[in-house]
């Protein structure tokens, strides 16, 4: 008999007959691993603990210490039990499919045709029978079956939509399926797996479903509309209620309802995706803009605008149309027909796309005379507003939009610059993102993906270059040691580096990032004339620190609960009244206020002053200065700080320094 060899990650190797699992390996270990494991990397691929072995291995063994593997396996096997609870309570659902998610799972059903789509109030009733099916501690047994077979079973079972998805995969591709106990009549699914050895792995209590929502089959809104129930999954109670805790934190710092009662901003239907900004959202806007602006200018970026709509012809040139154009808004370039019943659009039309990103404008403008290998780095600016035609039920707030603006700047260096340009901008970042309250921070480099531009030579090249960029940074150790590489999830053109915020409640922001670009430049004929005297190609860095002013707004919103440092906050100060007889000094102290550069109000309403300190405070003003005929007389005013429940009484020259000191951005103080 051939025996395998196994290696594990202390290079010791073990023999074993074929057929052999890594359930095996962990047995022949000792009993406390063969109990802790719970799925194997096998040559890296992340696989059941019983699949048996198909030559020689490298064997790494997963246990619940592993928690982002064990979390994923956890998760996807909570979908599927989700969905077998739902068809034994239900008979005539039709399942779709089930993924796991950053913090947990969902499933997307077709509700029986004798009942509407689930609801909330079905939930309790699900979470119960989950239980049972974790109690009963069915085996999970991955299958491997032919289309044809498969094809029948779904439609031999009216899983129409399953049918469908296995009509349409590649011939040849080994199709999988995992059966929820034994015997003919067990629940499947189909399913790439991996999973957990048997739904008793799950613990009961560290799951709940939250909630229900419409969703189209495959995304497309001309399909048939699904239930889909989300659920949030863990290993453990503990964790499941650090979870749901951070989730009440949550709701009270959305964004939505923060924005609505500080009046910042509203969203509604005749706008599907843009925002509309009100005085005192768009004053937080203005701040944050201007102190953008000013740390671009010290770091030498030239500012530009470029136009908002250009020729698909450009687009074409650039490869966004070939990658990019369903996300594109796309408009004929000819005066509509509207004089007759004929079509609204020719078919001779040209085609012009408003720009999802400004980088091929970049590049145009580059191009504009002849650059010297002298005049590099080119740092290229633009506060450019751009347009993405995201799906209805992608939207979301003003953290997901259609219409959105962006910190976006272009570098063109050449290739010896480069390493040195990428450490200079993460440390502008660092700096940034230490000035707006964010401290910690993960680094990530985002690999080749699969479908992509360009030679491996080429992608090897650029993602070391980032790679040695960071480490050549002047980042906290503690960034450098956290840094991480995510296979296949760079962009078609170039690998990047992601910067991922952590809020003041613990979630995580994919904000900054930075892409060293070689595939651009050359589609768009980008040259300069090198020290030889010959024509070379720039290397094209596009980069980012707050992403979209919109989102990152939002993320401020959150991470502050609306609690903004002064210098952002839309106002500063409101003056109100004890008594109207303080009316007169109340507006001398506003305008005086108002001359030293800060924002204030007054309040001269006739309601008692704690409804007025109440209000305020509602409406997360930092500073409210209280004035009475005392007050008056004496030059002075009582300041009450929001989150404060005492006041200070302080003459008015002093506070005004004060203040103005408070609220200089942190790039003036």
């Amino acid at each position: 008999m051939n025996m395998l060899s196994i290696t594990l990650p202390d290079g010791s190797v073990r023999e074993v007959p074929p057929g052999s699992t890594p359930a095996d390996i962990a047995a022949a270990i000792g009993p406390g691993l063969a109990k802790a494991a719970i799925a194997a990397r096998v040559d890296g691929e992340l696989r059941d603990i019983n699949r048996p072995f198909e030559g020689s291995s490298h064997l790494a063994l997963v246990t619940n210490r592993d928690e982002a593997d064990a979390l994923e396996l956890a998760r996807h096997d909570y979908a599927h039990v989700l969905a077998e609870a739902v068809q034994a309570l239900f008979p005539g659902t039709q399942i779709t499919f089930g993924p796991a998610t950053d913090d947990g799972f969902y499933y997307d059903f077709a509700a029986p045709a004798d009942r509407g789509p689930f609801t909330e109030e079905d939930l309790p009733a699900i979470e119960a029978k989950m239980r049972e099916i974790i109690a009963a501690d069915e085996p999970l047994i991955r299958e491997v079956w032919s289309r044809a077979d498969l094809i029948d079973r779904w439609t031999k079972q009216g899983e129409t939509f399953k049918a469908e998805w296995a009509a349409e995969l590649p011939e040849g591709e080994e199709l999988t399926v995992y059966r929820a106990g034994k015997g003919e009549d067990a629940w499947l699914d189909m399913c790439r797996g991996p999973h957990l050895a048997s739904t008793g792995k799950l613990d009961p209590q560290a799951f709940k479903l939250t909630r229900v929502s419409g969703a189209y089959w495959r995304g497309d809104q001309k399909n048939a509309m699904l239930s889909r129930i989300y659920g949030t999954g863990w290993l453990n109670k503990k964790q499941l209620d650090a979870h749901l805790t951070m989730l009440e934190e949550a709701a009270k710092r959305d964004h939505r309802k923060i924005g609505q009662e500080m009046d910042l901003f509203h969203l509604q239907a005749e706008a599907h995706g843009s925002v509309f900004w009100h005085p005192k959202g768009y004053m937080i806007w203005r701040q944050l803009e201007a102190y953008m602006r000013r740390r671009l200018d010290a770091a030498g970026y030239d500012e530009v605008k470029t136009p908002q709509v250009m020729d698909a012809r450009q687009w074409e040139k650039s490869g966004h149309w070939g990658k990019y154009r369903e996300n594109m808004f796309v408009i004929p370039d000819e005066v509509p027909n509207i004089e007759d019943e004929g079509a609204l659009v020719s078919d001779d039309a040209d085609w012009m796309a408003l720009k999802p990103m400004n980088c091929p404008a970049h590049v145009l403008i580059f191009r504009q005379g002849i650059k010297s290998y002298r005049d590099l780095p080119i740092r290229m600016a633009e506060f450019g507003c751009c347009h993405r035609n995201e799906p209805h039920g992608a939207l979301h707030g003003i953290m997901r939009v259609r219409q959105f603006t962006q910190d976006d700047a272009h570098i063109f260096v050449r290739e010896d610059q480069l390493v040195d340009e990428v450490a200079k901008f993460i440390d502008l970042l660092d700096s940034v993102y230490r000035d707006l309250g964010f401290t910690d921070y993960a680094v990530k480099l985002a690999l080749r993906p699969e479908k992509r531009f360009g030679d491996d030579a080429m992608w090897d090249k650029s993602e070391d270059e980032l790679r040695r960029a960071v480490m050549a940074s002047n980042l906290p150790q503690t960034i450098k040691d956290g840094f991480e590489e995510l296979e296949g999830e760079g962009a078609f053109y170039a690998p990047k580096l992601e910067f991922h915020l952590t809020d003041a409640i613990g979630r995580t922001w994919q904000v900054g990032t930075i892409q060293s670009d070689r595939v651009l430049p050359d589609r768009l004929d980008a040259s300069y004339i090198g020290e030889d005297g010959e024509r070379h190609r720039p290397v094209m860095l596009h980069r980012a620190i707050l992403g979209t002013f919109e989102r990152f707004l939002g993320i401020l919103i959150e991470h502050h609960a609306g609690r903004f440092p002064l210098w952002l906050s839309p106002v500063q100060a409101v003056v109100a009244t004890i008594v109207s007889d303080a009316d007169d000094y109340a507006e001398e102290v506003r305008a005086k206020l108002a001359a030293a550069g800060l924002r204030v109000e007054t309040d001269l309403r006739n309601e008692k002053i704690n409804y007025k300190v109440r209000e305020h405070s509602l409406a997360k003003v930092p500073a409210m200065l209280v004035v009475g005929k005392r007050e008056a007389e004496e030059g002075t005013v009582a300041v009450r700080r929001l989150g404060s429940q005492g006041q200070e009484i302080v003459k008015l020259d002093e506070i005004i320094a004060r203040l103005v000191e408070e609220a200089k951005a942190p790039d003036l103080a």
